[in-house]
């Protein structure tokens, strides 16, 4: 067999094995790299945001490689709102770069979440499926996620009417997160691969987008009228977000999952995201004890990332070692079904 064709081959496996939630790597990696920084653990969180700005590039040119080969695939697969986990990707690795003091650069990743979400609302909104499922709350996520960017890009000083633009996705994603959870099947909540704790993750962001927004304002002293609503929103969400979570925890402990899906990555995201949210809305609320919760809540992020992160090397290891036998274009391997 010609070097040619295997090389066509490992590129066929590489792209089958990439979903629609794979952005979910990027933001569960990127979220416990903003805890850990605002946890201040630079050095850990550097890492992490390192490994996950590699992850965003190569997630990036996988997409461009099978945009170069066709477009069915891709626009099938746009429709799902998984593809929606690319947009917060791109924000939460944005909210990262904005803590680093590279808001240029962030500034260039909010234009590029921006124009994803316009691109992919339509097509997901278009082929919706009830009931509802976790992934489906990738609606929020990905809507609070620009409210999030915004406002820390806002708090750095590049733009003030960021703050007012980060308002709009701000209330939607909140209106968003009423039409999915109204709809979800709680069944889920046993038989989901990991996706079902976004309906945890996506209260938590918008815990954080409250909090991003409020603390954006106090710095830049805007909004004035709304701080107060503004401080009470954030803390009862954060209030609502910490009361999910042990119904989260307890559901896992039931019905134990422990194969590895790329959808586990949304369960490392929220658990990163309720430290992350509580550090921001204790300092914006004057709560310390809220603020020392997501300082000691971050470790458990920590772990369950290194758990995920050693399950999925793991797996693709298995993966390659099933596929040593040369592979030709046509091979059965080649033309896996997909996980969602």
């Amino acid at each position: 067999m010609s070097l040619g064709k295997r090389t066509v081959g490992v590129l066929d496996l590489i792209f089958a094995a990439i979903t629609p939630a794979s952005g979910a790597v990027v933001m569960g990696t990127g979220i416990v790299a903003i805890g850990l920084s605002l946890d201040h653990r630079q050095t850990l969180s550097r890492i992490l945001l390192a490994i996950a700005a590699l992850a965003w590039i190569t997630l990036g040119a996988l997409l461009a490689g099978r945009l170069a080969r066709g477009l069915e695939r891709v626009r099938r697969e746009a429709r799902s709102p998984a593809a929606l986990t690319g947009v917060a990707a791109t924000a939460v690795l944005g909210t990262g770069l904005v803590q680093l003091g590279w808001s240029l650069a962030a500034i260039v990743l909010l234009a590029i979440a921006f124009a994803l979400w316009l691109a992919l609302l339509r097509p997901v909104l278009a082929h919706w499926v009830t009931p509802t499922v976790g992934v489906s709350l990738m609606l929020t996520v990905s809507s609070e996620s620009l409210a999030v960017l915004s406002a820390a890009l806002a708090a750095a000083g590049r733009a003030d009417w960021l703050c007012y633009a980060a308002l709009a996705p701000f209330v939607l994603g909140l209106a968003l997160y009423g039409f999915v959870i109204s709809r979800f099947d709680v069944r889920q909540l046993l038989v989901g691969r990991g996706d079902h704790w976004i309906t945890g993750g996506a209260l938590a962001i918008s815990t954080l987008a409250a909090g991003r927004i409020t603390l954006a304002a106090h710095r830049l002293h805007e909004l004035s009228a709304l701080t107060g609503t503004l401080k009470a929103v954030s803390t009862t969400l954060w209030a609502l977000t910490i009361a999910w979570l042990p119904v989260l925890l307890v559901t896992e402990s039931v019905r134990l999952r422990p194969a590895y899906d790329v959808r586990r990555w949304a369960t490392v995201f929220p658990v990163g995201m309720c430290s992350v949210c509580s550090i921001d809305v204790g300092v914006a609320a004057h709560v310390p004890a809220i603020t020392d919760f997501g300082r000691i809540w971050i470790w458990p992020g920590v772990a369950i990332w290194l758990v995920v992160f050693a399950a999925m090397l793991h797996h693709g290891m298995e993966l390659a070692r099933s596929e040593h036998a040369p592979v030709t274009v046509g091979d059965s391997r080649s033309r896996r079904a997909t996980p969602k």
